[in-house]
């Protein structure tokens, strides 16, 4: 079985990170709201970040149980669309799936906004039993930590 981390300690952000990020998947269940909580972890009051989908889902529990194993709660996070926001002034939009990316380019136009893509993996399409998929869900949570922390760590 894969070790896990402890948890997630603050970082200090790079001079020219952005100082909000607006992280969007197709449905802010799974991707976007990982990468926002952990954004927000590891750089405390530094990086404003938000989380949104093109479509609005229903809360995962996989996601509540990978986000735990490192000490971040996300039980209070509740799915909803960009429309639903009620901030739109972003440095930086970081889309996570195609759809979000074709979503966002729309939105970035108008916005002013930065655009950054970063495909990633669709845990929920994992088959198995619930280790397996459950091992999944840490796969992308991992590669999102992975991502922020080259991207925007000083």
């Amino acid at each position: 079985m894969k070790e896990l981390k402890v948890g997630l300690k603050a970082l200090k952000a790079r001079s020219d990170a952005p100082s909000s990020v607006l992280f969007i998947c197709g449905m802010n269940v799974v991707r976007s709201p990982m990468a926002s909580a952990i954004t927000r972890t590891l750089f405390p009051h530094v990086i404003y970040t938000r989380s949104a989908g093109v479509h609005k889902g229903e809360n995962d529990p996989f996601v509540k149980i990978a986000m735990e194993e490192l000490g971040v709660d996300i039980s209070t996070h509740y799915p909803h669309t960009y429309a639903e926001l009620d901030d739109e002034n972003f440095d930086l939009t970081i889309a996570l799936t195609r759809e979000a990316k074709d979503y966002a380019e729309e939105l970035t136009a108008s916005t002013g906004s930065s655009l950054d893509v970063w495909l990633t993996e669709d845990p929920t399409l994992e088959k198995g039993n619930r280790e397996q998929r459950l091992n999944a869900y840490r796969k992308v949570r991992d590669t999102l930590i992975d991502r922020i922390k080259v991207n925007f760590c000083g």
